[in-house]
């Protein structure tokens, strides 16, 4: 299954008067930022899950559920909540607290269980089974993905067009649904954190494999294996990956805040931190843009 750009023109309809517009942030003719951290529940994520449940028609009663601690069960809980559905999220048990918290905020029932996300997202697929729910995956439903990709429109809409854009690597939705959205307009490249390289392993091995997760963007960008349609999406273009270590994403993460008042968490600085630390290189004159993904961090951090 893919993605195309007809499908995420689809979702824009689709999510008209549903989402925000995010801002781009012009930092110089060459530079732009794309501040998906200022959508609704701080990140991209509502795009995909909106257009998940508003392209299924009539919502089962048992509403919504998915698998995640972080943004995409804020997003999800979201969407049900605006829809008017129930929503049940299932997280690990070593979720954050205050994640956990938001999620129930916003409506949703939670459901702990499991000591890694592999383990609640089995539970939450048995779940489903059971009362009928639609599952929303965090990016590999194609709806999802596409509607991930309205970012894309937007960026392309709002620069008048760049050659170039970075976007950060976790399961690779973002990706999918920005390369489908581009569709040949611009080059992508795909940021990994050295210690997540979901893309870089599935390119080398010729499809998606399981890695180790760790490190500081874990949180966000700790899928343990890309998903498929991302990597299809991603390998037909030839879209080019690069690798930051956790110090750089720290380094770009304090950058945007110094530098621009911007308030991203530590998946959201990573495609800045392949620009700040040189392991993406401008040629002269490229115009690049970057897309700030989320911002769902604790902003004593940044002082």
């Amino acid at each position: 299954m893919s993605v195309s750009i007809d499908d995420v023109t689809r979702a824009a309809g689709r999510l008209a008067g549903r989402i925000r517009r995010t801002p781009v942030l012009e930092v110089s003719p060459e530079l732009f930022l794309k501040l998906e951290l200022t959508q609704h529940t701080g990140s991209f994520k509502v795009r995909g899950g909106f257009n998940r449940a508003l392209a299924a028609g009539d919502l089962p009663a048992a509403g919504l559920i998915a698998a995640s601690g972080g943004n995409h069960g804020l997003a999800v809980a979201y969407v049900a909540r605006e829809l008017g559905v129930r929503a049940e999220i299932f997280v690990p048990t070593v979720s954050s607290p205050v994640k956990v918290a938001g999620l129930r905020a916003l409506g949703a029932e939670v459901t702990q269980t499991g000591a890694v996300y592999a383990e609640a997202y089995e539970a939450s697929l048995k779940r489903a089974a059971e009362t009928g729910a639609l599952e929303v995956h965090a990016y590999d439903h194609a709806e999802v993905v596409a509607g991930q990709g309205t970012a894309g429109l937007e960026l392309l809409e709002q620069t008048g067009g760049v050659d170039t854009v970075l976007v950060a690597v976790g399961g690779g939705g973002l990706l999918g649904g920005i390369v489908a959205a581009l569709d040949g307009r611009a080059r992508v490249v795909a940021v990994e954190p050295e210690r997540i390289p979901t893309l870089d392993r599935a390119l080398a091995a010729g499809g998606p494999v399981r890695v180790e997760v760790g490190g500081i963007a874990a949180d966000s960008l700790g899928a343990s294996r890309i998903g498929a349609i991302g990597y299809g999406l991603a390998r037909a273009a030839g879209v080019r990956g690069v690798l930051v270590g956790d110090e750089d994403i720290a380094a770009a993460r304090l950058e945007l805040w110094r530098s621009f008042r911007v308030a991203a968490e530590y998946g959201g600085a990573a495609a800045y931190a392949a620009l700040r630390c040189g392991a993406y290189v401008p040629a002269p004159g490229e115009r690049v843009a970057v897309v700030v993904c989320g911002g769902n961090t604790d902003p004593s951090t940044l002082v």
